[in-house]
């Protein structure tokens, strides 16, 4: 279910609930509006729940990175000891040790890196669409409280009003 068709369906809620006309106030179902916004939650589009699954994955990736550097470390160290019995070997097992490393830590630090920018990007991508989400749902629902107002002012008799900054009455 989209969310504008639940945006509608509150609209109605709003429409068809109990008016205090008095008081200038509308009853709402706080049962149904409740299920509305558990189905406007459920609603959010999959890049939100995509932006969300990559930073559960950020852990994984940071872990698979760290468990590569220590095999790769591991794997070099052990290289290292039996190369170590064997003198005129010595200084090269070193040096192919210590380049395994180093190419260990380039590797890790660049997956780590891209991890970082994909999440900024991402992060940035939802919370760019979260705000638009909202911005045109709080003038979808400005817009239903301006005309819900200006029908309960021409129920009371009062001139119609509309709704700005700071909810004023005109």
């Amino acid at each position: 279910m989209d969310i504008i068709n639940i945006v509608d369906r509150l609209e109605a809620l709003i429409a068809t609930s109990l008016k205090v006309p008095v008081a200038q106030r509308t009853l709402l179902d706080a049962k149904k509006v409740q299920e509305l916004m558990d189905q406007l939650r459920l609603a959010v589009p999959s890049d939100v729940r995509a932006a969300e699954e990559i930073l559960v994955k950020k852990d994984d990736i940071l872990n698979l990175a760290e468990a590569e550097r220590r095999r790769t470390k591991s794997k070099a160290e052990e290289e290292f000891r039996a190369r170590l019995n064997q003198a005129e070997v010595m200084k090269e097992a070193t040096r192919k040790a210590r380049e395994i490393l180093d190419e260990a830590e380039r590797k890790s630090s660049r997956m780590l890196a891209q991890a970082e920018t994909e999440l900024r990007t991402r992060t940035a991508e939802v919370d760019a669409y979260a705000a638009k989400a909202l911005r045109d749902l709080e003038r979808q629902l400005t817009s239903n409280l301006t005309s819900i107002r200006n029908g309960l002012a021409l129920l009371s008799g009062v001139e119609t009003f509309e709704v700005v900054a700071g909810n004023n009455k005109k």
